[in-house]
């Protein structure tokens, strides 16, 4: 179980560190794709100006650190769940493409790490 929870970290911390590193260096051009809907333009014009994404993504890659270092990966994991709900859930009411490909995966990676350690995260719950 030790070798999947750190493959399975290594994964998640690995995917973030990438896609917040993408947006942070402005490895991606910041044009959205032809045929976005118009309310994902909305959304995300709304983010983008204000700073709130550049936020979002340092968040991202600290917490994509923390995951793949397995001492911090508890730590890490309180970072990121926020933003793997938020994830999931502008793809499944703003995007409305519903929930699959790689924010699926993303949590459940995420789920998994929990379960892991579900000893460790239920001294916050009690």
């Amino acid at each position: 179980m030790k070798i999947a929870a750190a493959i399975a970290g290594a994964l998640l911390g690995l995917a973030f560190i990438f896609f917040s590193s993408m947006v942070l260096f402005h490895l991606v051009p910041t044009t959205p794709p032809p045929g976005t809907p118009d309310i994902v333009l909305t959304f995300m014009s709304v983010f983008a100006p204000t700073g709130w994404l550049t936020f979002v993504k340092v968040c991202e890659l600290i917490g994509g650190i923390l995951v793949a270092i397995p001492k911090t990966r508890n730590f890490g994991l309180l970072l990121l769940c926020p933003i793997i709900a938020n994830i999931l859930v502008f793809h499944a009411l703003v995007e409305r493409g519903g929930v699959v490909g790689i924010p699926l995966i993303l949590a459940l990676l995420a789920l998994f790490l929990i379960v892991c350690e579900r000893k460790k995260f239920n001294a916050l719950l009690n």
